[in-house]
């Protein structure tokens, strides 16, 4: 198994786990490379008791667990509306919203929605999360309602 292969194939899914927990471009990344340092450390101990998948999604979820145990230490303040950017066009105040709103949503439920929305199959995302398939499947139902009512909320649906 090459790394290069791994972080071509992972690498855009990586980001958008990480975006999923951060609703922060610059922090998503951070995380994103973090999780590869990662990868490349561990990469030949890998014993292929997982998928390559499951195992990088693993990493990525342990770097963004952290981040967020490290971030509620941290007091934050909003930047001066002068030093804002433009406003975003719909489609990305959208998903701007959409991560947002999954930013909100508990850690667990964060992780699952995130490989949800990566198109892994409720399976995999057990493995990940070290939930049952049901579970995962319950699970997922009730975080998409949690989604369309933060998103009604804010008046994008």
């Amino acid at each position: 198994m090459v790394f290069e292969d791994v972080y071509n194939e992972y690498y855009p899914r990586v980001y958008r786990l990480c975006m999923g927990y951060t609703n922060d471009e610059e922090h998503a990344r951070d995380l994103t490379q973090e999780t590869f340092i990662a990868v490349w450390k561990h990469l030949p101990g890998f014993r292929n008791e997982a998928s390559v998948g499951t195992w990088v999604y693993r990493i990525a979820t342990n770097q963004c667990l952290r981040a967020v145990a490290k971030a509620q230490r941290i007091v934050h303040s909003e930047l001066p509306l002068e030093m804002k950017e433009a406003p975003p066009s719909d489609t990305e105040e959208k998903l701007q919203l959409l991560y947002k709103c999954i930013s909100m949503l508990k850690e667990t439920e964060r992780i699952i929605i995130s490989l949800v929305l990566e198109g892994l199959p409720h399976a995999e995302i057990a493995a990940i999360a070290g939930l049952s398939e049901g579970n995962v499947r319950v699970k997922v139902h009730r975080i998409k309602e949690q989604l369309t009512q933060k998103m009604k909320q804010y008046g994008s649906l």
